[in-house]
């Protein structure tokens, strides 16, 4: 018993490193891509356009953008599936008693989600005892994901009415400004690194009779012709790259249009991811957490409906109201 705690422990302890590694590899692919966009060679030494939010600004937000990612990336670790991941993100704020039942509606297909999902995974392995607190663990890291990028969101919609919507300079600083609290991780990231430059070369697929056009000359393609990279590395860089695409459009949304677009947005591309997750990687759907995912996902939608803009009237009925009570 001893012994498989152990094990437990260690295994999961690896999977950290490895989720602290792909969260500094993106924020480092993300700030080196920003720096492009801020880059004023007048400015020396750093070379850097004057920024036009203060940095105390954006402190609070490093601080948070940070936290969120890092449990976000380490839930995983914790027997947390995709789709569970997903579903468990796919929440909103409340304002109306639409929106009320809506966010009710969610909290219950989350639940009914991730309690089937780890009922499945308790029947697939009923000798790993130490499964469900994994498991609850996970649970409890996104939940507090939640919470913070909740608090982000209501910070970051301020900071763009005071001074605009920067979001490119949100995306630089929020990334360059966060790699020095990677530094207590320094030892174990290259190790973790180490290990993904050994790790089995990634198998490349050549349909037979493909070739390639060379000046009139043609040449068979051969998995031989093709180089051996580590296959995680593969993984890391794809990775890096999709979440660099997604992170740049959410800001780049975020800036230009409302709080509204976002939030139905987001929902159709989790819904996508989801179908992806199952379909590509073969993740398995318990009949309970398709139901929870359903509920979440329709809950969103009656949640993003809701939230369509008031005539100009009522807007203005509101504003009155709000000064009345700020006198």
């Amino acid at each position: 018993m001893a012994s498989s705690s152990s094990n437990a422990q260690s295994h999961i302890r690896g999977l950290l490193l490895k989720c602290t590694l792909l969260t500094f590899v993106q924020f480092s692919f993300v700030a080196v891509t920003g720096y492009i966009s801020q880059f004023d060679y007048t400015r020396p030494p750093f070379f850097l356009q004057k920024n036009k939010v203060p940095l105390r600004r954006w402190l609070v937000n490093i601080v948070l953008f940070f936290s969120i990612n890092v449990l976000n990336n380490h839930a995983f670790s914790f027997d947390i599936s995709v789709p569970v991941h997903i579903i468990l993100r796919s929440g909103g704020s409340i304002t109306t008693i639409v929106q009320v039942i809506s966010v009710i509606l969610l909290t219950i297909g989350v639940i009914t989600a991730a309690w089937f999902d780890s009922q499945a995974k308790g029947l697939d392995t009923p000798s790993s005892p130490s499964g469900r607190p994994a498991f609850s663990t996970g649970l409890l890291i996104l939940l507090v994901a939640q919470v913070l990028s909740a608090i982000m969101g209501l910070y970051t919609e301020e900071t763009y009415r005071i001074y605009g919507p920067q979001w490119r300079e949100n995306l630089f600083y929020s990334h360059i400004l966060s790699l020095p609290l990677f530094l207590p991780f320094s030892q174990s990231l290259i190790t973790q690194f180490k290990r993904i430059v050994r790790s089995p070369p990634f198998q490349w697929t050549v349909k037979p009779g493909l070739a390639l056009s060379v000046y009139g000359k043609r040449f068979e393609l051969s998995t031989y012709m093709l180089p051996d990279i580590p296959s995680q590395l593969v993984y890391l860089v794809a990775n890096v790259l999709t979440q660099y695409a997604c992170i740049r459009g959410v800001n780049l949304l975020a800036a230009a249009s409302s709080a509204l677009t976002v939030t139905i947005v987001l929902n159709i591309r989790k819904l996508a991811s989801l179908l992806l997750s199952i379909w590509l990687f073969g993740n398995q759907l318990a009949l309970g957490t398709l139901v929870g995912a359903i509920i979440v996902f329709s809950a969103g939608a009656m949640y993003s409906l809701d939230s369509r803009p008031r005539p100009p009237s009522q807007g203005r009925e509101k504003q009155v109201v709000g000064k009345l009570r700020l006198d």
